[in-house]
């Protein structure tokens, strides 16, 4: 069975407006998912929501608030928080094109969708975007309200259709100056970079081959569960043994050497 969408609407360039279609990329199935029990009897733990005062509270009875000093809080009620909330008027709103890759993969936020023409109406400017963005080498910044809240994305021509990225804001992305502290300055020789090039090139990756690989926690996972459910003993695996640290221009030197045996 063909997956169903989960939004639809609009993708807008200028005057351009095709409707479209989105398909989350990334699937949250295959993902084992533990249960918290009580040690002593089994039984599932529940959650309640408790105030230090009155004890247990209900949903209609909890409010936000913000702590905007130590013990103090502001009151923000639900309807001062729709006002916040922009129109949702189901429009992905392209703001222009840039090079492909200009946009850092550090800004991408993990959520991933593909897009596609949404009926017939569609299919020839989604085809012609798609076309003109490949041909020109670009992608495009564009913005959606998704979940009542705007979201800056990227668009992304890939294997016949657009893909959509979410992306994080500047401000949330730590700067990599902050960091800068934690590297010393080395000088590096000739025969060391000579070394580490050559390593390099000869673990080069003639035919990458991305569906090798695999989430081995989650097949390990799988046959634990699948043994304990039918009473086997579980063997407990030997930690790896720790690395022996090599001389640096030992340690290249042999790395080449078995990389180039191959």
């Amino acid at each position: 069975m063909a997956p169903r969408p989960t939004w639809k609407g609009f993708l807008r360039l200028s005057l351009v407006t095709v409707p479209v279609k989105a398909f989350p990329a990334i699937s949250s199935g295959g993902e084992i998912r533990l249960n918290q029990l009580h040690a002593e009897c089994n039984q599932r733990v529940k959650y309640q929501k408790t105030c230090p005062e009155h004890g247990a509270i209900s949903n209609d009875q909890i409010v936000s608030g913000y702590e905007h000093s130590k013990g103090q809080y502001v009151v923000v009620q639900q309807e001062e928080l729709q006002k916040l909330r922009p129109e949702r008027d189901g429009t992905i709103r392209i703001e222009g094109f840039l090079d492909a890759g200009e946009v850092d993969s550090i800004y991408h936020a993990g959520r991933a969708y593909y897009l596609l023409p949404n009926g017939a109406v569609g299919q020839k400017p989604y085809s012609l975007l798609f076309q003109s963005m490949t041909d020109d080498g670009v992608e495009a910044i564009a913005q959606v309200v998704l979940s009542g809240r705007e979201h800056l994305v990227l668009l992304r021509p890939y294997q016949r259709m657009l893909t959509m990225f979410f992306l994080t804001h500047q401000k949330k992305v730590n700067s990599v100056a902050h960091y800068h502290e934690e590297l010393e300055e080395h000088e590096l020789s000739d025969e060391e970079l000579a070394l580490t090039k050559t390593l390099i090139g000869a673990s080069r990756i003639a035919e990458f081959d991305y569906a090798k690989y695999e989430d081995d926690y989650v097949e390990q996972l799988n046959r634990l569960i699948q043994a304990k459910i039918e009473g086997h003993e579980i063997v407990e695996v030997k930690d790896a043994e720790e690395p022996k640290i090599l001389n640096l221009m030992e340690a290249l030197k042999k790395s080449v050497a078995q990389a180039q045996l191959g």
